[in-house]
């Protein structure tokens, strides 16, 4: 559907004749270009920033001319496996065309200003962040890493994803630090990097569709000058050239500004490239944090467990499984800890009086 400079393009997801789900896609500066240009760039750009290829693509204008053999021959390869391009004019497919077509409508119609809002503070932000560290393609995919640890104790890395400036959560993803001993944030976040530029090198070659195989077109890294050290020597290792740049805080543990190719760089605060910035330092270091101290949790329980008689390693992780915490274990009546895998009158008194402070009674 177009307006003035602007398209909006509908995608439906189908699966056995099935929509499976939708999305929409605001194009702007589209004047002088044809449906087929339209289409022929979403397709392009759309599904080389995607894991998923589909086996065909339903179309309700035909690839440019020229370029149909170039983009078949495109999606082929990253499937791996022939990619049908279709414009039907008759039948369920057309069906499927036209119910696009006419759902795209309604949703410009209803909400066109909503969606131009939502995308001044999406891609719109993403390209201010682009245009001020002066790259010279604006990213699709950001990915963000953070170090959480407590005196080097449970370290852990965390990566969160941001696609056209939205939090694309499936493809976030925690690491637990292998190799490196005590509160080390430099060696740890080349861990992490190396460690998910490898998954991305093994699930290409394994034709695995996940979330590490496209790398990304932009690193945040949560912190200064080391933590971008840290990324550019695993970078430069990999022979990678991927834009590196720093987000660092003021002494109010604030967003203050980027650091990129050694230079401090302030967008505007009020400014949606300074929010979008703000929001991904604040999602990276909440999912750092919040592995952290499940990690924690965790290990709590397991310590406090161990003293138990008859509760051993099997029987610790059924009880933190079905509960989730130390809290919920603590105040588990004995019917409630019977119902856990593995547990039987004895254990669950054990349980229960060990928390209560008091033997449990003799059959």
């Amino acid at each position: 559907v177009r307006a003035f400079d602007e398209a909006l393009i509908q995608v439906f997801f189908v699966r056995n004749g099935k929509v499976m789900g939708r999305e929409h896609f605001l194009i702007n500066n589209t004047e002088g270009m044809s449906r087929s240009e339209i289409i022929t760039e979403f397709v392009k750009q759309f599904y080389s920033g995607t894991a998923f290829i589909p086996k065909e693509l339903i179309l309700s204008e035909d690839i440019v001319e020229d370029e149909k053999e170039t983009v078949s021959d495109f999606l082929s390869y990253l499937k791996g496996s022939k990619v049908i391009l279709t414009v039907p004019v008759k039948g369920e497919k057309k069906h499927l065309v036209e119910l696009a077509y006419k759902n795209a409508s309604i949703t410009f119609e209803q909400f066109g200003e909503k969606i131009k809002r939502d995308n001044a503070k999406t891609k719109g932000a993403v390209e201010e962040i682009s245009s001020a560290l002066g790259l010279e393609k604006v990213p699709e995919r950001i990915e963000s890493y953070d170090i959480s640890n407590i005196q080097g104790f449970f370290s852990v890395g965390a990566m969160v994803v941001f696609e056209n400036g939205k939090p694309k959560r499936s493809d976030y993803r925690k690491f637990k630090i292998k190799t490196v001993v005590g509160a080390n944030d430099f060696a740890s976040m080349q861990e992490v990097l190396t460690r998910r530029i490898n998954h991305s090198i093994k699930d290409s070659m394994d034709k695995k569709e996940s979330g590490f195989v496209r790398l990304p077109d932009l690193i945040l890294m949560d912190g200064g000058k080391p933590q971008v050290k840290a990324a550019k020597l695993v970078m430069a290792s990999l022979g990678l050239d991927i834009p590196i740049c720093g987000m660092f805080k003021d002494d109010h543990h604030r967003t203050k500004g980027l650091l990129y190719e050694d230079k401090e760089i302030y967008l505007p605060a009020n400014s949606e490239g300074f929010k979008l910035a703000t929001r991904i330092q604040d999602e990276v270091h909440r999912f750092a944090i919040e592995y952290h101290r499940k990690l924690r949790e965790n290990a709590q329980v397991d310590s406090i467990l161990n003293h138990i008689p008859t509760i051993g390693e099997k029987r610790r992780k059924a009880l933190l499984k079905h509960f989730g915490s130390i809290e919920k274990i603590k105040n588990a009546e004995v019917e409630e800890l019977l119902e856990v895998e593995g547990m039987t009158i004895p254990s669950a008194e054990a349980v229960y009086s060990f928390f209560r402070q008091q033997k449990p009674e003799t059959k």
